[in-house]
């Protein structure tokens, strides 16, 4: 019985391996991302690379704060040490 309940724990977790966040994001290239730096603004654009230390480059992208939009640009590149969070956008 004890042997069984291992194999099925030992089974499940082979099964669901952890996201990471550095892959995950690798694999989301050339995708729509939301970028909130730790200042509070926003970047929203295409995410066209990221290196082992999250910095990003999108291009296309628009600056916010809150909901309003601040500018446009056609490229930016965002150092990774002040990024607080990163959002895959869906619908584009």
């Amino acid at each position: 019985m004890l042997s069984d309940i291992l194999t099925l724990s030992a089974n499940s977790s082979s099964q669901q391996q952890p996201k990471r966040p550095l892959t995950l994001l690798q694999k989301s290239l050339n995708q729509r991302v939301a970028v909130r730096l730790k200042s509070e603004i926003e970047y929203k654009g295409v995410m066209s690379n990221v290196d082992s230390y999250m910095n990003l480059i999108l291009i296309n992208a628009e600056e916010y704060l809150g909901s309003d939009l601040l500018a446009n640009y056609g490229k930016v590149v965002i150092r990774g040490n002040n990024v607080l969070f990163i959002r895959l956008i869906k619908d584009f």
